[in-house]
């Protein structure tokens, strides 16, 4: 799941966004392997290419109600001169044994049906008298067509190409075919071509379950009473749902009160369904040791490469940071600051690539682009930081959404992208190209 702890340094060093991003990339490793049935798979990452053991369809099939006739009994039929075809039984969707159509005769077939021998095309009710000897006006009102095993002659009132509404076998896919390749995210429509060339199960990289947990003594449950100098837990609510969007299987605890030995066991205890933890609060200045003695004694301390390393980034908002491993199985555990968009922003940048690395997938990242920046006035930044601003994007053209601080969840919820400044710049004026993650 995880390799070495992360490497450590003085705590006065200063760490660059893709120096920590790097570190973490390189402790996470995929899940391994398993077997799953399909809907368990849905949402999972495929592991083997998938190759199509039968063509479909798998047989020469109507694509409508109608009769299947030869090419050269209809040809130059008209509603003047229909032409006069011996109904010679029945054909349904699902029936082994077909009729035979020979010259001058036709074959009731239904939607999905196979084409019987000797038929070369099909022709639809609606240019037909249903059979039933009334004209064209009325085979046009009787979309049923007549009574199951009913024999006798069918007025056809129009001319038919060769292979008209058939569906040749192996129109969709052929066998041998690739249908899916390794790294396909399974969504509905993957499930259903897997259950349409026969899969029932599929070989995955299970999606990984990640534990969500706040720390704060000041956090309240939402819907509980706010007490003097409380506020409501809203980060975890927020990672968990981000998670998930990620593709995570996600379970949040709830907020833990800044007690090491609570904070220790509670972590113990969520360990066991836990492929990556996540936890926010507590890893700046004030609760810092409390946080960092509860995560230093968590599970096995005596097993190598576990370890949790606290950090300061040259990142706004979101400076201190800390990742690594815990327990036996060396969880890995990334630690997020507190303020709810410094933890957001954090997740983004460093959470959600975790999670599509356990998934097995490639491009881990968010898309990014560039665009011109819309503004009232120039954007600042601190030097040698580099800031993620709050914005929303369309049509090439990027405004920033709020402030700068760090506790502004409404504008957060407005907000589908991230304007980026990078580290050397400390002002971008309006019109400006800037970097751009899109969130959406």
């Amino acid at each position: 799941m995880s390799s070495a702890a992360p490497r450590t340094t003085d705590q006065d060093h200063l760490w660059s966004v893709d120096e920590h991003l790097e570190d973490i990339l390189a402790t996470v490793r995929p899940l391994e392997p398993i077997e799953l049935q399909l809907l368990d798979a849905q949402g999972c990452v495929l592991v083997d290419d998938v190759t199509v053991p039968v063509s479909l369809p798998p047989f020469d099939n109507s694509s409508m109600d109608g009769y299947a006739v030869r090419v050269a009994d209809v040809a130059g039929a008209s509603e003047e001169f229909p032409a006069v075809l011996e109904v010679v039984g029945d054909v349904a969707a699902g029936q082994a044994e077909l009729v035979q159509v020979g010259p001058g005769q036709a074959a009731r077939i239904m939607t999905g049906a196979p084409l019987p021998p000797g038929a070369e095309t099909v022709v639809p009710v609606e240019w037909t008298d249903g059979g039933l000897g009334e004209g064209p006006v009325a085979g046009m009102r009787a979309r049923s067509l007549a009574p199951e095993g009913a024999t006798g002659h069918v007025h056809v009132y129009r001319p038919a190409e060769a292979r008209a509404h058939v569906r040749a076998k192996g129109s969709d896919v052929k066998a041998g075919d690739r249908a899916l390749e390794a790294g396909t995210v399974l969504g509905p429509p993957q499930i259903a071509l897997l259950a349409a060339i026969g899969r029932g199960t599929v070989r995955v990289r299970p999606r990984p379950r990640v534990v969500v947990m706040s720390t704060g003594s000041e956090l309240v449950q939402p819907d509980e009473e706010l007490r003097s100098g409380q506020i409501y837990d809203s980060n975890s609510f927020a990672l968990t749902a981000a998670a998930r969007d990620a593709g995570a299987i996600a379970y949040r605890v709830g907020a833990v009160a800044d007690d090491a030995e609570i904070l220790r066991s509670t972590i113990e205890d969520q360990l066991v369904r836990a492929d990556l933890m996540v936890t926010t609060g507590g890893v700046s200045v004030g609760a810092y040791d409390v946080v960092k003695e509860a995560l230093e004694s968590v599970g096995d301390e005596d097993e190598a490469g576990s370890g949790i390393e606290f950090r300061k980034l040259a990142m706004q908002p979101g400076k201190p940071q800390g990742f690594g491993s815990i327990g036996p199985d060396h969880t890995p555990l990334l630690a997020l600051p507190g303020n709810p968009v410094s933890s957001y922003v954090s997740f983004e940048l460093f959470v959600r690539p975790a999670i599509r690395t356990l998934m097995g997938l490639e491009d881990v990242h968010r898309p990014r682009t560039t665009a011109t920046l819309t503004a009232d006035k120039a954007l600042t930044s601190p030097k040698g930081r580099r800031q993620f601003l709050r914005a929303t994007y369309a049509e090439g053209a990027v405004s920033p959404v709020g402030g700068a601080g760090s506790h502004l969840v409404a504008a957060l919820a407005h907000a589908d992208a991230l304007i980026v400044v990078p580290e050397d710049a400390e002002s971008v004026e309006p019109g400006a190209e800037v970097e751009v993650v899109l969130l959406g």
